[in-house]
């Protein structure tokens, strides 16, 4: 989280586009923190894009378009296990580049079933870098309450409202597991 990830995203397309490649973008529709169907960058650029859901089939859509040149998703850990495989056959059969960018693990440190999935199949894997606040490069997401305590049990998936998350490394994800400024008071 806050790694840049949607900047990347856009940028991707904005290359694509200024080459006269038409690219599709998806997002996950349970994410509505910049309003339905758009991907959007804290630094500020927003684009309103398909959203996917769990019952969305990627094969089909993709086989009956005109073929894009690349499919971009975002919010790619909410992928189900199916669609990751379904996005894997289209990159291979239908030779459409898939680039997708989420994260890895939830705010316990466990893994989004889309995220394993993609890690298993990806053909290639890119880290986008993020620091935690002991210097370190953050590898795990917090949650934290309104006061910046740490949450440790709850929902999987927790998006909408005062949800906020800090990113730690190991070490500090470690520590305490009620601190989350890397360890210290």
């Amino acid at each position: 989280m806050n790694a840049g990830k949607s900047t990347a995203l856009l940028q991707v397309a904005h290359n694509y586009e200024e080459n006269g490649s038409r690219v599709r973008i998806f997002t996950a529709e349970i994410d509505g923190r910049y309003g339905a169907g758009f991907v959007t960058s804290r630094l500020g650029p927003q684009r309103k894009v398909d959203t996917f859901d769990e019952a969305t089939d990627f094969q089909t859509p993709l086989k009956d378009d005109d073929h894009p040149s690349c499919v971009l998703v975002d919010e790619a850990q909410f992928l189900t296990p199916e669609q990751v495989r379904q996005l894997h056959r289209v990159a291979h059969v239908l030779g459409i580049p898939v680039i997708c960018y989420g994260i890895r693990s939830d705010f316990r440190g466990e893994p989004f079933p889309g995220s394993a999935y993609l890690l298993t199949l990806a053909d290639s894997i890119e880290e986008l870098k993020n620091v935690c606040s002991c210097g370190k490069k953050a590898t795990m997401n917090v949650r934290v309450d309104e006061r910046g305590a740490r949450i440790t049990e709850g929902a999987q998936i927790a998006i909408e409202g005062d949800v906020r998350y800090v990113q730690m490394c190991g070490k500090c994800f470690y520590q305490d597991p009620l601190r989350t400024n890397g360890g210290s008071d």
